[in-house]
C-alpha cells in the first residue's frame, strides 16, 4: 500500500509540474504576443524621451562651434568641418559615419582679378565701381578665406551696354516690358531687385540662366554620381551653365547704379524702397547719356572634391527601410542661419538619438543621417549621393526630411511636405511646446494654427506644396520618396521682404542668431523637436504614419485649381475640344482607392507582420507612383507628375506642373494648334498617372 501511494503520489506530482510549466507557457505566451499598442506604446514613451533630450543649450553651442569659421564647398575647412562632424556623430554612438566624395564642378571668383560693375565714359573710363567686398563684422576681423560676393558659374566677359531695369526680373516683368513698353532687353545690360523668384529664373529670363540644373546635379555628369570612373561633358557643355555674365550688387551700389536713368517711370508696384527716382531706361538721363555700364567678370569653373557625411542607425526590426534626415553644411561664409541653423539642429537630433540607443531604444527602421556638400552650388552634394543610390532608394526610402536653415524669421512655424506627410505634422506639433512668449503653455500647434490658418477649406494650420531649393529636390522630385521640411518663419502678411536681410552675406553670424532672431534658442529647439518627432514617427510606429486620405484631398483641390486656370481661355477650350474630364474621373477614382484603403486599416491583423509590411510597402510606394520615368518636358530629372518647381520660379512649387507649364502665356503661342494639344496631352498624363497610383491602394488580391 505504501508502494502504491508513493506510486502515485510521483503521477500527480509529475501532472502538478507539467501543468504548471503549461500555464507558466502560456502566460508568458499571451503577455509577449504581438499586439496592435505593443511596440507602439512603448515608441510613444521613447519619443517623449527623445524631444526631452534635446536642449536649446546644446543647439547654441553646436552654432557656435560650425560659425567660428568659413566653410565654402571645396575648401579645406569644409573638409574639417566634415571630419569633426564624422567624429562627433561615432561618439554620440551611431552604428557608423563614413566620409562620401565626389568631384563636381564649383565656381570661384578669380583672386587676382576681382568680378565688379562699372559706369564708363564714352572714352572708356571708369566713373564708378561697385564694392569689391563686404565690410567683415566686428570680431571677424582678422579671419581669412571670406569670398566676396559673386554668382557662381556666371559666364566670364567684359560686356558693355545700356542699363535697363527689369523689376524682379520675372516673365511676366519681361512680357510687360516687350509687349507694353516696347522694350528689348536683347543686347542690354538688366539690373534686377532681389525676391519673388529664385535669382536663377532671373538670368534665364534675361536670355541665359545661371546653373539652371533642373535637378541634374552635378553639370558635367548629368544623372550619374561624379565619382571618379564617371565620364564627363566638356566644361563648355555643362548642363545648366549660363551664357551670359551676372554680379550681384548691395543697396548702395544699386543706387548709383539706378539714380541718374533715363526713360519712363515705371509702375508704382515696380519701385523700391531705394531713394532714387525709378526709370526704366534704357540708359542715363541727357546728362549722362554717352555713359554706358560694364560687366567685369572673371569667375573660374573648376573640377573640385566635395565631401558628405553619411550617419546611420541600424533598424532592428525592418533594416531595409531607411528615413532620412539631412541638411548641408557648406556656407558662402559663416552661414549663421543658412545653413547652419540646420547642421545645429541635426547634430543635436544625433546626440539625442545616440542617448536613447544608449538606454535600450533602437528604431525600427534604418535611420540615415546626412551632412551634404555643395547644396549652395546647385544642390550637388544631396543630388550625386542620391544619384549613386537610387536603385536602392527606391526599394528602401521611407520619407525624406530636409534640415536647411531652421529659421527664416521670428513669426511662426511653416511646414512644406507631401500630402502624406499632413497628419503626421499636425500629430507631432501636438506634442511640441510652443516656443512663443505670447502663447507659454500652449502646444506648437495651437500657436501654428492662431498664427497661420489654413482658410478655406479646411481649419487646420497651413501646410505648404514642396518647391525647390533645397536637398529634397532629388528625393521628392526625381526618386518619389515622401519628403518634408519644417523651419520658423516671418509674418508672410506684414513683413514683405524675401528672406531675411542678410541672406547669404558675410553678416550671417552666430551673433546675427543670438542677438536678434532666438536669444532663448527656443525656436530653433521647436524646429529641432519637429524635425526630429518626424523622423523618429516614420522610423519607428508600426504601421506608417502616412496618409493617402489627406494626398485624395489635396488632388482633389488641385485638379480644380489647374481648371479654374484653364477657364480663363473658355472659348479655346471650346474650339480645341480641351476636356480636364478624364483628370476628375482618375481623382475620383483616388479619392476611393484612398478611403477604402485606410478602412481596411481598420481592421488590420497587427499581429500578422507580413499583413503589416504589405501595407507599410502600398503606403511606401504611392509617392514613387506618381513619378514618370520619362519627366517633365524639358526637364528630364523633374519626374514628379503632381509637384515640381515652377519653370519660371524654382522655389515655388507647383501642382500639374506639366498642365501649368502647357498653358503659361498660351494665348501668346505662335502655334496654337500645337500649344493645345500639348495641354491635351499632359491633362492625358496626369489623368494616367493618378489613375495608376490609384490601382496601388488596392487590396494585393
Amino acid at each position: 500500500m505504501g508502494v502504491q501511494n508513493s506510486s502515485l503520489f510521483k503521477w500527480v506530482l509529475w501532472f502538478a509540474v507539467i501543468t504548471a510549466f503549461f500555464l507558466i507557457g502560456f502566460i508568458i505566451g499571451w503577455f509577449a504576443r504581438p499586439t496592435p499598442n505593443g511596440r507602439d506604446g512603448a515608441s510613444r514613451s521613447y519619443l517623449r524621451n527623445f524631444l526631452d533630450e534635446m536642449q536649446a543649450d546644446n543647439i547654441r553651442q553646436h552654432l557656435r562651434k560650425f560659425t567660428r569659421l568659413p566653410h565654402l564647398a571645396g575648401t579645406e575647412q569644409n573638409l574639417r568641418l566634415a571630419q569633426q562632424i564624422r567624429d562627433e556623430w561615432l561618439q554620440f554612438g551611431l552604428d557608423s559615419v563614413e566620409i562620401v566624395p565626389y568631384d563636381v564642378l564649383l565656381s570661384y571668383p578669380n583672386q587676382t582679378s576681382p568680378n565688379y560693375i562699372s559706369i564708363i565714359s564714352e572714352n572708356g573710363n571708369e566713373v564708378f565701381n561697385t564694392s569689391l567686398s563686404e565690410p567683415v563684422p566686428e570680431g571677424y576681423e582678422n579671419i581669412s578665406d571670406i569670398v566676396p560676393p559673386y554668382s557662381a558659374f556666371s559666364a566670364k566677359g567684359q560686356p558693355e551696354g545700356e542699363l535697363v531695369y527689369v523689376n524682379y526680373g520675372r516673365t511676366e516683368d519681361f512680357f510687360k516690358l516687350e509687349r507694353e513698353m516696347g522694350i528689348n532687353c536683347t543686347g542690354k545690360i538688366v539690373i534686377a531687385r532681389y525676391g519673388k523668384i529664385f535669382r536663377g529664373n532671373k538670368v534665364r529670363n534675361s536670355r541665359g540662366n545661371v546653373l539652371n540644373l533642373n535637378g541634374a546635379g552635378d553639370p558635367l555628369t548629368p544623372g550619374y554620381p561624379a565619382k571618379e570612373y564617371t565620364y564627363r561633358l566638356n566644361v563648355d557643355q555643362g548642363v545648366g551653365l549660363p551664357k551670359i555674365p551676372v554680379h550681384p550688387v548691395g543697396y548702395a551700389d544699386a543706387v548709383h547704379l539706378l539714380k541718374n536713368m533715363g526713360g519712363e517711370i515705371p509702375p508704382n508696384n515696380w519701385k523700391g524702397d531705394l531713394n532714387v527716382s525709378y526709370r526704366i531706361g534704357p540708359g542715363f538721363t541727357a546728362e549722362f547719356a554717352t555713359q554706358r555700364v560694364r560687366m567685369n567678370i572673371y569667375t573660374n569653373n573648376q573640377v573640385t572634391r566635395i565631401y558628405n557625411v553619411i550617419g546611420k542607425v541600424r533598424g532592428a526590426v525592418e533594416p531595409d527601410r531607411y528615413v532620412i534626415l539631412g541638411g548641408h553644411r557648406d556656407a558662402w561664409v559663416f552661414g549663421g542661419i543658412d545653413p547652419v541653423t540646420g547642421a545645429a539642429v541635426v547634430h543635436e537630433s544625433v546626440r539625442s538619438i545616440g542617448k536613447l540607443m544608449n538606454r535600450g531604444w533602437r528604431p525600427r527602421r534604418t535611420i540615415i543621417f546626412a551632412s551634404w556638400d555643395a547644396e549652395e552650388f546647385g544642390l550637388l552634394g544631396s543630388t550625386e549621393w542620391a544619384e549613386e543610390n537610387s536603385k536602392l532608394l527606391q526599394e528602401r526610402a521611407v520619407a525624406y526630411i530636409n534640415a536647411d536653415s531652421a529659421i527664416e524669421g521670428t513669426y511662426t512655424l511653416r511646414i512644406d511636405c507631401t500630402p502624406s506627410l499632413h497628419t503626421l505634422a499636425y500629430d507631432v506639433t501636438k506634442q511640441i511646446d510652443s516656443p512663443d512668449e505670447e502663447h507659454a503653455g500652449m502646444s506648437l500647434y495651437e500657436s501654428w494654427h492662431k498664427k497661420d490658418n489654413w482658410t478655406g477649406d479646411r481649419d487646420a494650420p497651413r501646410i505648404s506644396k514642396l518647391g525647390s531649393g533645397s536637398d529634397f529636390e532629388a528625393y521628392f522630385i526625381r526618386l518619389g520618396i515622401a519628403s518634408g521640411r519644417a523651419r520658423y518663419t516671418k509674418n508672410r502678411k506684414t513683413e514683405r521682404y524675401s528672406s531675411y536681410p542678410v541672406y547669404h552675406s558675410v553678416y550671417e553670424t552666430f551673433e546675427l542668431v543670438e542677438r536678434f532672431y532666438d536669444p532663448t534658442f527656443r525656436k530653433l529647439l521647436a524646429v529641432a523637436r519637429v524635425r526630429g518627432g518626424l523622423v523618429f514617427k516614420l522610423a519607428d510606429s508600426q504601421l506608417l504614419p502616412l496618409d493617402c486620405n489627406e494626398y485624395a484631398g489635396s488632388l482633389n483641390k488641385y485638379a480644380h485649381s489647374i481648371y479654374q486656370l484653364a477657364q480663363k481661355h473658355q472659348a479655346d477650350l471650346l474650339k480645341y475640344q480641351v476636356s480636364f474630364d478624364s483628370l476628375f474621373s482618375a481623382v475620383a477614382n483616388f479619392t476611393t482607392a484612398a478611403r477604402d484603403f485606410h478602412d481596411r486599416l481598420v481592421h488590420l491583423d497587427m499581429t500578422n507582420y507580413m499583413n503589416v509590411r504589405m501595407v507599410n510597402d502600398q503606403l511606401m510606394y504611392l509617392e514613387r507612383a506618381f513619378v514618370d520615368p520619362l519627366g517633365l518636358p524639358g526637364r528630364p530629372f523633374y519626374r514628379h507628375i503632381i509637384f515640381a518647381p515652377s519653370s519660371h520660379n524654382k522655389y515655388a512649387g507647383e501642382s500639374f506642373p506639366g498642365i501649368y507649364d502647357a498653358m503659361f502665356d498660351i494665348e501668346n503661342s505662335k502655334d496654337l494648334d500645337a500649344a493645345w494639344s500639348e495641354v491635351k496631352r499632359q491633362i492625358s498624363i496626369a489623368a494616367f498617372t493618378v489613375h495608376a497610383a490609384a490601382t496601388t491602394l488596392m487590396p494585393a488580391a
